[in-house]
């Protein structure tokens, strides 16, 4: 144990004696521990009895509603087609799946973005807000 530094110099036999001292107190009080808080002990075990019982014991049916399926397996709804080969082409890399139709990823139709004026929806001139 390092010592506690304080303004006065101590000996090493009075920090033998502090120790002494320390290691007493802690025994005394392990002796005592069970008197005064044993019940801890014998509470804590009855809990986990009584929990191991109701383990046992309990077993609860779920209903249908609340029960789930066993995991489908994805080979049953999911295809996956091998791709068709690489075009010999220079470019052959580079954007062959996009001229497949079957590969492309806008399946339900091009995305179309109509530029609208916020001026120009509530008939104002463009003038108005500099």
């Amino acid at each position: 144990m390092a010592a506690v530094s304080t303004s006065k110099p101590t000996k090493s036999v009075d920090q033998d004696e502090i120790w002494k001292s320390h290691v007493k107190v802690e025994l005394e009080s392990a002796k005592g521990w069970p008197k005064k808080w044993g019940f801890l002990t014998e509470s804590y075990r009855e809990a986990q009895r009584e929990s191991l019982q109701l383990n046992k014991t309990i077993k609860l049916e779920l209903p249908l509603h609340l029960k789930t399926r066993p995991p489908t397996p994805p080979e049953k709804y999911i295809q996956v087609d091998p791709s068709p080969p690489v075009p010999q082409t220079s470019q052959a890399l580079i954007g062959w799946r996009s001229s497949v139709s079957e590969l492309q990823l806008e399946r339900y139709g091009k995305v179309h973005r109509v530029r609208k004026s916020f001026l120009k929806e509530l008939g104002w001139s463009f003038d108005s807000c500099n």
